[in-house]
């Protein structure tokens, strides 16, 4: 699975903005694959192998054994931070805050919407992450920066139909 979901995504942003020799790029592609896949495989070793021991000791399952055995999973594989760790986690908090939202109205902590919130939200989402980009790049997520860097500085560079279908920053002097 990890092969299936990272190899697209690095051959593309490998391609996208890295500079480097063929045989780099594909050393990349190839390693950011493996190391996504390995990560996931371990987690669910770990995750799996946790959640039969913990319903063994107490005879059977309770929804604690499942956070706990995702904290010491997450902990034990995803705890380094690199950049596809990174990455994954990133994902998983944008789904995670999503959940917990549409949870928090089900159980009745939150009342129903009267109108979707999703335009509000997606206003907010790109407001923040637009100013910070503007303001605090720094703090965004390194493939965040690059893609945000291609969309809104190197387009203010144009010269020629290339640009739009390659990549518009050049290397040599035209």
């Amino acid at each position: 699975y990890g092969a299936k979901i990272r190899a697209p995504h690095a051959l593309v942003m490998t391609f996208l903005f890295k500079s480097g020799s063929l045989r780099e790029k594909l050393k990349s592609i190839a390693q950011a694959t493996y190391t996504h896949s390995r990560n996931l495989a371990y987690f669910v070793f770990t995750y799996k192998g946790l959640m039969a021991l913990q319903s063994r000791l107490q005879g059977k399952k309770i929804p604690f054994h499942s956070f706990f055995a995702a904290c010491i999973g997450g902990w034990l594989v995803f705890g380094e931070n690199n950049p596809i760790n990174s990455q994954i986690i990133m994902y998983l908090l944008s789904r995670i805050l999503f959940g917990l939202s549409r949870l928090a109205v089900e159980k009745g902590y939150v009342p129903q919407p009267k109108q979707d919130p999703f335009p509000l939200v997606a206003a907010l989402v790109w407001g923040t992450v637009l100013w910070l980009f503007e303001y605090h790049r720094q703090t965004l997520q390194p493939s965040l920066q690059s893609s945000m860097t291609y969309l809104y500085d190197d387009s203010d560079v144009w010269h020629d139909i290339s640009d739009f279908l390659i990549y518009n920053k050049r290397t040599d002097s035209k």
